[in-house]
C-alpha cells in the first residue's frame, strides 16, 4: 500500500474555493477560469483527448447550477428552489487512499477508488488500464497506462512509480472545466482542476485532490461528486 497521498499537484496552495450551499449551488470563489471541454474520440468513438472551448468570464465569486434545472447554465437562476432540489450531500468522507483499491504492475501500480467515477472512458482504449498496469514493463504500454490515468477527471484512476512510490499527477493549474460528452450526446460533470479546496453545505472540508468532478446535472447518487448519472439521464445543458 502507498505511504503517501496522491499530491494535489501545482496550484495546490491556491485561496479558491468551491462551497456547497444546502439544496443550492456551488459558490466558487478565487477567479477561476472556466471553461467548455469536449471529450474528443477517435473512429472508434474511444476517448482519447480534450478539446477546450467556449471561455466564461473570470468572477472573484460565482454561483454555478447543481440541480441541473436553470435556465442560465451554468449559473445559478434559483430554479433549485422552485424545484425542491433534494443536494443532500452522500459521498464518502474518507481519503481518497482509504477509499482506493490497488492493483500492482511490475513497473508502476494502480490505486482506483471507483465511487469517483464520472464515465468519461479514457480508461478503455488499448485494453482498459487494469489491463495495461500488468505491462507497465513495456515502454509503450506503460506511456498508455500513465496518459489514460491522467486523463481521468474525477481522479478515480492514479498511476504511481513502483520505485519512488510517488503518484503520476498532470501539473494543473487552478481551473473549472464543464465536460461535455458527445459520444454519450450528453452533457457531463464540473471538473476541478489544480488542487481547489471543495467545502461542503456543513462546513467539512473535502480533501484536496488534482482532479475532481462535481455533480452538475442533480442525478448523481454521490453528491457533491459526479457518479456518471449524466449520461443515463441525457443531461444537456445547452452550452
Amino acid at each position: 500500500m502507498p505511504h503517501r497521498e496522491p499530491k494535489p499537484g501545482k496550484g495546490a496552495e491556491t485561496l479558491a474555493e468551491i462551497r456547497v450551499t444546502k439544496d443550492g449551488p456551488y459558490l466558487v470563489s478565487g477567479d477561476l477560469p472556466l471553461a467548455l471541454v469536449t471529450i474528443g474520440a477517435n473512429e472508434e468513438g474511444e476517448s482519447v483527448r480534450y478539446e477546450w472551448g467556449r471561455k466564461f468570464p473570470e468572477r472573484a465569486q460565482v454561483a454555478l447550477c447543481r440541480c441541473g434545472g436553470s435556465a442560465t447554465k451554468p449559473y445559478c437562476d434559483g430554479t433549485h428552489a422552485k424545484i425542491a432540489f433534494d443536494g443532500t450531500e452522500t459521498a464518502s468522507r474518507k481519503t481518497y487512499l482509504e477509499q482506493a483499491k490497488v492493483i500492482p504492475g511490475p513497473v508502476m501500480f494502480l490505486t482506483d477508488a471507483e465511487s469517483l467515477c464520472a464515465f468519461a472512458r479514457f480508461c478503455d482504449p488499448n485494453g482498459q488500464v487494469w489491463t495495461l498496469v500488468g505491462e507497465t514493463d513495456n515502454a509503450e504500454a506503460r506511456l498508455n497506462f500513465v496518459r489514460q490515468t491522467c486523463d481521468c477527471p474525477s481522479g478515480r484512476l492514479v498511476a504511481w512509480d513502483n520505485e519512488t512510490r510517488e503518484p503520476i499527477e498532470p501539473p494543473y493549474e487552478p481551473s473549472l472545466g464543464l465536460i461535455e460528452d458527445p459520444v454519450e450526446d450528453c452533457s457531463g460533470p464540473l471538473w476541478v482542476r489544480g488542487g481547489i479546496q471543495v467545502t461542503s453545505a456543513d462546513g467539512f472540508n473535502y480533501e484536496v485532490r488534482n482532479r475532481v468532478t462535481l455533480c452538475r446535472c442533480g442525478a448523481s447518487k454521490n453528491k457533491p461528486f459526479c457518479d456518471g448519472a449524466h449520461a443515463a439521464i441525457k443531461f444537456k445543458d445547452g452550452l
